[in-house]
Parts: structure tokens; sequence; C-alpha cells
């Protein structure tokens, strides 16, 4: 298989919800007092049988008029019309501005070939209007012009691509594993956002449920050591993609 970083940036985002470019090297983070910092990193898979989309970024566009998302899988040597698959682990604003295009004051799917899989409690938690984390008008415009498959639990969605209902970072999170060829790949979401999360342990007040996604990051950490995991870092900096070492009771990680 093999592994593509789409990097969108980085961002700060306050109470508001709202998403602004941040570049450390220019700014300072006393410039936005009460902000999180983040770093937005889609990733793209090629294995024998599809080319997969791990989550959509902000989808924010370029000087040209195009979403990044868009520039950067080009940048890797595909078009957007090959993606065949776009694996969801949740909802938020972060993981899925890119799923829609505007174009000519409309939105329109930005991947309206593929099959985009999302677990059906975080879909119907989308469109209940309860949390500001989602944006309603892309999933109006996905459930008109998107094929969509809705899963349910844990399970293998076709040989090779297996998920788990995770529900830490939110109730209807999930996580994928790809196996091919001996080969393992982990996309944790927000439930393993970036390395840093392995080396210290904590509760973090932005998740659903802070103590449980605490113990997946572990148990998810733990795994990846024992049975050789590539993991894909959606928030990290640097380490995007790595793999995990547990010895003497710590983690360590060894960069791809």
């Amino acid at each position: 298989m093999q592994i593509f970083p789409l990097q969108e940036g980085s961002y700060s985002v306050d109470a508001s919800k709202k998403f602004i470019p941040f570049d450390p090297n220019f700014h300072k983070s006393s410039e936005r007092p009460g902000s999180l910092f983040i770093h937005v990193q889609p990733f793209l898979v090629k294995t024998e049988s599809d080319l997969i989309l791990f989550d959509a970024g902000l989808g924010f566009k370029n000087n040209q008029d195009e979403l990044i998302l868009h520039q950067n899988i080009r940048n890797a040597g595909f078009e957007p019309e090959e993606v065949s698959l776009v694996l969801m682990s949740h909802l938020h604003y972060d993981h899925t501005g890119g799923l829609v295009i505007e174009r000519n004051g409309k939105l329109e799917p930005s991947f309206p070939d593929a099959e985009h899989i999302v677990q059906r409690g975080e879909w119907e938690t989308a469109f209940s209007g309860k949390s500001s984390s989602y944006r309603l008008p892309i999933f109006e415009t996905l459930q008109r012009s998107a094929n969509f498959t809705l899963l349910e639990g844990d399970g293998e969605f076709k040989q090779g691509i297996t998920y788990q209902l995770s529900g830490g970072h939110c109730q209807f999170h999930q996580v994928f594993l790809l196996s091919e060829n001996n080969e393992k790949i982990f996309f944790g979401g927000d439930e393993l956002p970036e390395p840093e999360q392995l080396l210290r342990k904590f509760v973090a007040k932005y998740d659903y449920d802070g103590r449980k996604a605490m113990n997946l990051r572990e148990e998810y950490g733990k795994k990846a050591a024992d049975e050789g995991w590539t993991c894909l870092f959606y928030h990290s900096k640097t380490n995007t993609v790595a793999q995990v070492k547990y010895e003497n009771e710590s983690f360590s990680i060894i960069p791809a």
C-alpha cells in the first residue's frame, strides 16, 4: 500500500469554532488568546483495488479557487475523480469541509463518484443540529448527490477494511484498519490524532468521553506496537505517518 499525506495547513480555532490559518513561522500564539492550534492532515492510501481518502479536511481553497485537498491529490499523482472510497472517522467540520466544493454559489460533492463510508449514528447526529461542530449544508448536499454507505457498530466493510465504533472523541466516532499483503495501516481519526497523545496520558476536555478516549489511545498504541501497524495521525504537525514502539511501559514513535 502507498500512503500520501495531504497536508492542508495549520489553524487556530476558538470558541466560535472558526478556523483561521496559523503559520507558527509568522504568527505568535499570544495573538490569538483562548484558541486551540491544530494541524489538518487528510490521507490518501492506494491499495490494490481502491484509492482511499481518510477524512477530508476543512475544504479551504487555493489562489486558483481550487480545493487545497484536490490540488494535494494531484500533487500525489492522482486525479480527485480517481478516489473510490472516502472513509470518515466522524463528521466534525475540520474533517468534512473538503467533502463539498462551492461552484457558482452552489455546493457540490467534491468526490461525486466515490463511496462515502460513515457510521449511521454519526450521520444522524450531524443532521440533528445539536452541535456547532457540524455544518448542516455539507450533509444536505451529500444526501442529495453523493453515494453513501452507513455502517453500524464494528465489522468488515470489504476484504481488508475493518472498522470499529470507538465512541471516545464523539459518540459515534469510528476507526479503520487496512490489511493487505502482511501490511496494516491504522487510521484513528480523533481517537489517536497525534503521536504526542501516546507519549503523555491525559483526559481531554474536547472529547465526548475523555476517559474512554484516553484508554483507547493506549489500547490502539499497544496494538500498533504489537502488530506492526503503520499509524496515520490526522492532527500531527511532523510525524504524520509513523510506527509505534512500546517498551518498559512507555511509548516511542518511529517516523515512517
